[in-house]
């Protein structure tokens, strides 16, 4: 009897490229972990279920700073994916691995996502999470992307190429990242990250400010810092050197 041998089906391999946050630690990591605590704690969510890298480049800590530092983290439910910037030993089994050379993906597809069946109550309505992203409408050269609905509670839309303009409301729980501007004509309830692939001439632009945190470039406010008189108004907001600004439009 001849033995059959069969071929098992190959396992296929991808290459792909994933947005992820990139948080940058400052001695003394003590004082670095509790800032750290007060954004997480004005700003419910904003690291749940999102992928983390951690930037140590420059920063002069031996390995069991660096583990004490990654369960710390853990504890706090910001879950690292991986290590940029760390000299090979202070790396080992018992850390994410290293990465090199992060970068926003150049062929980032960008499609809309389809919408969550809409629910009749709030609650459900906010728990169904959705990742909304659309079609660039200008050239490569300067990417931009226009969504015509509201982006709902929940809902998280980012488009690292360029601009984002939103015809509508970002509902509170939403968020929209972006690697240049961002465009609201309607209130902005959540989150707006503009320049978040290191532009520090991006703006933020909305029609009426009720946010739960802005950013650009990193730097933040989260609603308990920005200015009262500023609450409910039509402005932008920009980054003069380390400090975010806004005034009113019109």
């Amino acid at each position: 009897m001849n033995d059959v041998l069969t071929e098992s089906r190959p396992i296929r391999l991808k290459g792909r490229s994933f947005l992820a946050l990139a948080l940058t630690p400052e001695l003394p990591l003590e004082d670095w972990l509790t800032r750290l605590d007060h954004l997480a704690s004005r700003s419910a969510g904003f690291f749940l279920r999102r992928p983390v890298v951690l930037d140590v480049d420059g920063l002069d800590i031996d390995r069991s700073q660096l583990r004490e530092l990654v369960d710390q983290l853990g504890k706090r439910n910001v879950r690292i994916m991986g290590i940029e910037g760390a000299r090979q030993s202070l790396l080992g089994a018992d850390l994410p691995p290293a990465m090199t050379d992060g970068r926003p993906a150049a062929d980032y597809e960008a499609k809309m996502a389809e919408q969550a069946e809409k629910s009749e109550t709030p609650e459900a309505e906010a728990a169904a999470e959705t990742v909304i992203t659309a079609e660039p409408l200008a050239t490569k050269a300067t990417p931009s992307i226009v969504v015509t609905q509201p982006v709902r509670s929940g809902q998280s839309l980012f488009f690292p190429e360029g601009d984002v303009t939103i015809i509508g409301s970002v509902a509170s729980g939403a968020e929209v990242v972006a690697g240049g501007s961002i465009h609201i004509y309607g209130a902005l309830r959540g989150r707006a990250m503009a320049g978040t692939t290191g532009n520090a001439s991006a703006r933020i632009f909305c029609r009426k400010l009720e946010a739960e945190l802005i950013a650009i470039d990193g730097f933040y406010k989260t609603a308990d810092d920005m200015e009262q008189n500023l609450r409910g108004k039509s402005v932008q907001i920009w980054l003069d050197g380390e400090q975010l600004k806004a005034g009113t439009l019109g």
